[in-house]
């Protein structure tokens, strides 16, 4: 089988599409064959260098496709059901996943046209979707879930400011903050204000054109958003602390333009606001999040797919920045 990895770390001339033996399932595993693959920032922060990832890795972080052999023990599903895989799999048979290590399995990814899941891993595909879409959920719903459910406790009458609303992380975060009930500030470049707003957002601010700070004092009579939701790093930073109203929480599950951030300690007591830090989520909350992409509540948001033998090509597409929603690998082709 043909599967996308790393060698080496660095640019998108480390992405390799190497032969490797196709993997048998265990008796509570499923082997699946992917249809579409997707593409996260969390490839390129693999691709360009995390500490600790062990190397040659095959890349991608979730998936769907189709169920094509059984263990003998698997009981939920069966060949040819339409599936999606869980963020965070391991390949279950390295001494990694044996000591319940996944995260450093060598052979976790999904960027490959055969996996092998541990049945808790293997998720149904909502009905009435197709490959590309769903292969556009799972990641980035679980972590918008988990910031804006979980965590920043989102309800009817809050304000909720959606940083980078046309990232996948972003435009999930659109569509959850609306479904439950909030009023819904995103902030997109300028070509991508109009997309924003058909995600359901109330209003949409240029992040390239306008001071995002003092939109948010004008469009809350001084009083600022209950919740923000960011993922870029340094340079949304403040913009997105002096946005925040007393007692307001910033929810952060990502650094895409650096890590390192300054602030003045005072605002943040006296105000009484919160820092959340936030990573994925849990399995029960993804098939929570099926549940309405099935019923149509919430979808899937596929910027463009390329064949996975441009892997290199979609890495730059994803960098440029220029993408509204997912880029998706086609594995089906």
């Amino acid at each position: 089988m043909k599967a996308i990895r790393i060698h080496a770390h660095g640019g998108t001339d480390q992405l390799r599409i190497d032969e490797l033996a196709s993997p048998k399932p265990g008796a509570h595993q499923a082997m699946i064959e992917i249809k579409a693959a997707a593409l996260n920032q969390l490839d390129i922060f693999v691709r360009k260098g995390i500490p600790g990832v062990p190397l040659p890795v095959i890349m991608g972080a979730d998936a769907a496709g189709v169920v094509r052999e059984v263990g003998s023990a698997v009981t939920q599903f069966n060949p040819g059901d339409r599936v999606l895989g869980q963020p965070g799999k391991g390949c279950g048979l390295c001494v990694n996943c044996k000591d319940g290590r996944e995260n450093f399995c060598a052979n976790n990814g999904y960027q490959a046209q055969l996996v092998v899941l541990d049945e808790d891993m293997v998720l149904p595909m909502p009905a009435g979707i197709g490959f590309e879409e769903g292969a556009a959920i799972p990641l980035v719903y679980l972590t918008a879930w988990e910031m804006l459910v979980n965590k920043a406790r989102v309800k009817p009458g809050d304000t909720v400011l959606v940083v980078a609303g046309s990232s996948g992380v972003g435009s999930a975060a659109v569509q959850i903050a609306c479904m439950h009930g909030a009023r819904v500030i995103a902030t997109a470049g300028t070509t991508k204000l109009e997309k924003a707003k058909a995600l359901g957002a109330d209003m949409v601010l240029d992040h390239y054109r306008q001071d995002i700070a003092k939109e948010i004092r004008s469009l809350t009579d001084g009083r600022g958003v209950d919740i923000v939701v960011d993922h870029v790093g340094s340079a949304t930073w403040q913009a997105s602390l002096r946005s925040l109203a007393k007692g307001g929480q910033l929810v952060l599950c990502g650094a895409t333009t650096g890590p390192e951030v300054k602030m003045d300690l005072r605002f943040l007591f006296l105000r009484q606001q919160t820092i959340l830090g936030s990573t994925m989520g849990r399995r029960g909350d993804l098939l929570h999040v099926l549940k309405h992409v099935e019923a149509g509540r919430l979808r899937g948001v596929v910027d463009k797919i390329f064949p996975y033998t441009e892997i290199a090509a979609a890495h730059q597409h994803l960098e440029s920045g220029q993408q509204f929603g997912k880029v998706i690998l086609n594995f089906a082709g």
